[in-house]
């Protein structure tokens, strides 16, 4: 009686270890390229939050210059007092964030100079303010108003 040897179709060790060699390449290199893009995504949406900060700022203070007739600026408190006949509104300027009220800019204020005419002042009437945001990319808003007569004739 002879026996017959019966081979089942399998890979062999080498093969397997292969395999399983650029399978890790390949996983290796799929979570590199993740965290790159993560890394991506995360200065993005940092450049898009402090963009859009600058943005609010720079919208609330032409709509609050717009709005009232009379503003003064202290430079001992960095205080900006903005009137009209119906209400009165301060912002306050630290290094780290603008305070307007109850809102919070969290934007870094370079440089702050505020103007009547074409004069730099350091408190009193103003019609201009000249901000300078950010430490590394510096962003400029200028905001101004059209002066009443009586801002001329009350100096």
């Amino acid at each position: 009686m002879s026996k017959t040897v019966k081979k089942i179709k399998a890979f062999t060790l080498q093969e397997m270890l292969v395999v399983l060699l650029i399978t890790a390449l390949v996983v290796g290199m799929a979570f590199s390229v993740l965290r790159l893009v993560q890394v991506q995504m995360h200065g993005i949406t940092s450049n898009y939050e402090k963009n859009t900060e600058q943005r609010l700022l720079y919208q609330r203070l032409w709509m609050d210059f717009n709005a009232h007739d009379r503003i003064w600026y202290q430079n001992r408190d960095r205080a900006l007092l903005l009137v009209n006949e119906i209400n009165e509104i301060n912002y306050r300027f630290h290094e780290d964030m603008v305070i307007r009220e109850l809102d919070t800019f969290y934007v870094e204020v370079f440089e702050l100079n505020p103007y009547f005419g074409t004069v730099s002042i350091d408190k009193g009437e103003i019609d201009a303010i000249d901000l300078f945001i950010g430490k590394e990319n510096q962003t400029r808003l200028f905001m101004y108003k059209r002066n009443a007569a009586t801002s001329y004739i009350n100096r």
